[in-house]
């Protein structure tokens, strides 16, 4: 606990230092300098619902439309692939805390993401197994939601009930029943959570899985509303 506050602080201080774009290097630039973003992360039609790729003139993917999520809405800003995906696996498996301040950058610079976080009260990350907690040090969707609106940020509402078994192999529906009983609301949030609208932060969103249980957990506790933005969408 005590270690997240400080690290929160630390990257507080450091988003008002001149920085180098942690993409081409340029410097000084913002993390993610504007030609990297202009010609890295061009925004795509994406499902409104899992915010899947979609070809001009679908407006929500077929999954959605076969198997509704406990999404209202999902927002992603660019494919997990060169160069996010290693920006990603350093914030995460490289103790690189400070990528977050660059993702969450290019985040806030979107029209549809800037929307959500306006529209939100409050600010959800998806915790983490408490093995790969400790393993870590620090949740990388808490210092994602940290810089995106630390005012709206809900650390303690909703938790881990047990480790599950890693996903990467797994299939989407394997996920979901990995995932069962996996989250749970604390008292804070049972307390305040009716009636509020949500919004779940992660780094990436492979299957959807682990953000469809935790909103449903939410909405069994009485948001008015559950939705997601994450950094990255994986194909």
């Amino acid at each position: 606990m005590l270690f997240t506050r400080l690290l929160g602080t630390s990257l507080a201080w450091a988003g008002r230092l001149p920085s180098r774009c942690v993409v081409c290097h340029a410097w000084p630039a913002q993390r993610i300098c504007s030609g990297c973003a202009s010609a890295l992360a061009q925004p795509r039609r994406r499902c409104p619902r899992c915010a899947l790729p979609l070809p001009d003139g679908v407006q929500v993917c077929g999954h959605c439309l076969r198997e509704p999520s406990g999404l209202d809405a999902c927002v992603a800003v660019v494919d997990y692939g060169w160069p996010w995906s290693g920006l990603v696996t350093q914030l995460k498996f490289h103790g690189a805390p400070g990528v977050a301040l660059a993702l969450a950058e290019l985040m806030r610079s979107r029209p549809d993401a800037r929307e959500m976080l306006g529209a939100c009260d409050a600010l959800v990350p998806l915790p983490l197994a408490p093995q790969r907690l400790r393993e870590r040090g620090y949740n990388q969707a808490q210092l994602l939601a940290r810089a995106l609106a630390r005012g709206k940020l809900q650390v303690h509402w909703l938790a881990r009930s047990r480790d599950t078994t890693a996903q990467t192999e797994l299939d989407r529906r394997a996920r979901l029943r990995n995932l069962q009983g996996a989250f749970r609301l604390t008292p804070a949030a049972l307390a305040r959570l009716p009636g509020q609208r949500v919004l779940l932060v992660d780094d990436v969103m492979t299957t959807g899985a682990s953000l469809h249980a935790a909103a449903d957990v939410l909405r069994a506790g009485g948001a008015l509303s559950v939705g997601a933005l994450v950094f990255a969408r994986t194909p």
